[in-house]
């Protein structure tokens, strides 16, 4: 018998211009909660047939989204600093671009066309796109992102961290903290011991971020509920 709700399986990468990829299914689920992302996805999908793809920008809060039943997807996410360079990042905040088309083999960005690519191939196909001049990475923002000291003066890297990931580095450690958090009190840890371990004022702190970045409060998170499945949540 399948498994009814949104099975979704992840792993990290080796690749400088992927966070993660993912794949997932559907089943008798028509709504999920979207948690807040600082990164954008390059997202595949089938459903009924056809072949869908999808540029996902970064999501400053989290929110409902539908979920096609009976669907399969395949999705990669991309670090931090990476972009494209015919769609500029903060364009992307909040919303998703679909390529209108896409076939079952193929589909077009940035002027060319590509084979589709799936789960295991992801780092084949974003270095063929890195090659093609379609991904641009900012290495300021890279570098400030591994803890090394930008040579430029804070707001030109404020700028360059919009132009790069649509965000500012303030909200993308607020949304960093807020699915760190989310992740160990899944994993059961209590929120008092949360609220000390990532810097937050006191627990009603804590509530407001989840319930803007996640979606969930403290409780919900710890018993698992309510039934409507959270998006890719995952440990960094």
């Amino acid at each position: 018998m399948r498994q009814v709700g949104l099975e979704i399986e992840s792993r990290p990468s080796d690749s400088p211009y992927i966070e993660r990829v993912w794949r997932s299914s559907s089943s008798q689920v028509t709504r999920m909660m979207s948690i807040a992302s600082a990164h954008w996805d390059l997202v595949f999908w089938r459903h009924h047939g056809r072949v869908r793809v999808a540029v996902q920008g970064p999501e400053s809060k989290a929110g409902p989204a539908r979920v096609p039943d009976d669907a399969t997807f395949f999705g990669i996410v991309f670090a931090l600093g990476t972009s494209l360079s015919h769609l500029p990042a903060d364009r992307l905040v909040d919303r998703s671009a679909e390529i209108s088309d896409a076939t079952r083999r193929s589909f077009r960005l940035g002027g060319a066309a590509w084979d589709l690519p799936d789960y295991d191939n992801a780092e084949d196909f974003v270095r063929r796109m890195a090659r093609g001049g379609v991904l641009v990475r900012d290495p300021v923002v890279t570098a400030a992102l591994g803890g090394a000291r930008a040579d430029v003066s804070e707001r030109t890297l404020q700028r360059r961290f919009v132009a790069a990931t649509g965000l500012t580095c303030g909200a993308i450690r607020q949304i960093s903290r807020a699915r760190q958090a989310a992740v160990l009190l899944l994993e059961g840890l209590p929120a008092h011991e949360v609220v000390y371990r990532f810097g937050y004022f006191d627990q009603p702190h804590l509530a407001r971020s989840l319930s803007r970045y996640i979606g969930r409060t403290a409780t919900q998170l710890r018993d698992q509920g309510p039934a409507e499945p959270l998006s890719l949540l995952y440990k960094t």
